[in-house]
């Protein structure tokens, strides 16, 4: 059997390392000149539990991806081979704006239910930090005054999330692959289009681009792992789309400090205005502030072009630090001890559209993900990189099955 999956982030990885290891040649097709180059690679690494989405009272996003999240570090250790790099110190924080598209109490509420449901699952102990015991806490007045502008803030809750450094991570994967001998990592292709190939022994005929040079190879299987372009080459293989996506593209700071910081905490403010920051190790910070790090976005078949060649990077910074740290104020300390400031990020896919500061918006619910199939062509919308070693572990077993 010969496979050929596209996207070399952190699904496409994940599904040819389990493959090799099980005999099955892979072809790992990426538009870039290295694995792990795009959001995979430039991202808070949250593995998520449910948190997050609070603006939605169905709890079906929680319920997506709470299994995920808890198999997240079980699963990665297996592919990595050892333990996971650079988690964050300690529990995410919760802040809730004044501007929140849900009230304090019925963020809180939420909370409590969510953390009911985690605590409850099979999976809770193998989180990253023992979630079978989680509870939610609610910040006293003290607590808050200590770490936000109170001018702004209306609550704050501490959360049992935390998240991991996605470059470190990144790389321990990047070896992984590599030393797999039956992975063909063949980069700087530009897949545009998978067709059936209708009589022939492989079935799925893969058509990519290399500089201006077309070229084609047929597989028995093929997975679709891309992050950005998915559906687009979903539409070639005549896989049915479902209505209601947006591309997105953000970037975020990724700040080395010249000293520790152990005693700065990770918080994330939602719902609505929405930034946060983890602080991995006390010196390696990730820090985002949406408005500032969006870049594009669009409804299209295809995602927003970017000229990240013309990006002011200084600008994004300055709007970064000046929008978290207007509510979070000792923010503005990571800033003014770094050593190196990286602006970087990638593209967003969601089944979702619409503002963050619009109750209304689909966006806020994130539960429409998962695995299509149509014969041996695969497609797979990982939704949250915290869920892909569970679905990568999923489409490899249904592949080896077959």
């Amino acid at each position: 059997m010969r496979v050929g999956v596209l996207g070399a982030g952190v699904m496409g990885v994940s599904v040819s390392i389990l493959l090799a290891r099980a005999g099955v040649s892979v072809t790992l097709f990426d538009g870039a000149q290295a694995p792990l180059q795009g959001a995979s690679r430039w991202n808070e690494g949250k593995i998520h539990l449910g948190f997050l989405y609070a603006a939605d009272p169905t709890l079906q996003t929680a319920r997506s991806v709470i299994e995920g999240g808890l198999s997240f570090a079980p699963l990665m250790r297996e592919l990595i081979g050892q333990s996971l790099p650079d988690v964050t110190l300690t529990d995410d924080l919760y802040i809730v704006h004044k501007d929140s598209v849900v009230s304090a109490d019925a963020v809180g509420a939420y909370y409590r239910r969510v953390a009911e449901m985690v605590r409850d699952h099979p999976k809770a102990k193998a989180c990253l930090a023992d979630a079978s015991r989680a509870s939610i806490r609610s910040l006293s007045a003290s607590e808050l005054s200590a770490i936000v502008d109170p001018s702004c803030v209306v609550a704050g809750f501490a959360c049992p999330e935390r998240s991991v450094s996605t470059r470190a991570l990144s790389d321990l994967l990047m070896d992984a692959a590599r030393s797999e001998g039956l992975i063909e990592q063949r980069l700087g292709a530009h897949v545009f289009a998978v067709t059936p190939d209708d009589g022939k022994s492989d079935p799925w005929r893969v058509s990519w681009r290399a500089g201006e040079e077309a070229q084609s190879e047929a597989f028995d299987v093929v997975v679709n792992a891309l992050w950005h372009g998915r559906i687009a080459v979903d539409e070639t293989a005549n896989m049915q789309i479902a209505p209601g996506w947006s591309h997105r593209y953000r970037v975020s700071a990724f700040v080395r400090t010249r000293r520790v910081h152990p005693d700065l905490p990770s918080a994330v403010v939602a719902t609505g205005p929405f930034g946060d920051v983890k602080n991995y190790n006390g010196r390696d910070f990730y820090v985002s502030w949406y408005p500032a790090g969006l870049l594009a976005e669009g409804e299209t078949l295809l995602p927003p072009a970017i000229n990240l060649a013309a990006l002011d990077r200084a600008q994004v910074q300055a709007g970064i630090e000046s929008g978290l740290s207007s509510v979070l104020p000792w923010v503005k300390d990571i800033f003014a001890d770094a050593e190196k400031v990286e602006i970087e990020g990638g593209y967003v896919f969601a089944m979702g559209k619409g503002a963050l500061d619009d109750p209304r918006a689909t966006v806020h619910r994130r539960d429409r993900f998962g695995i299509a199939r149509r014969g041996n062509y695969i497609s797979v919308d990982t939704g949250k990189y915290s869920s892909a070693p569970l679905l990568a572990t999923r489409v490899a077993s249904a592949i080896l099955g077959a």
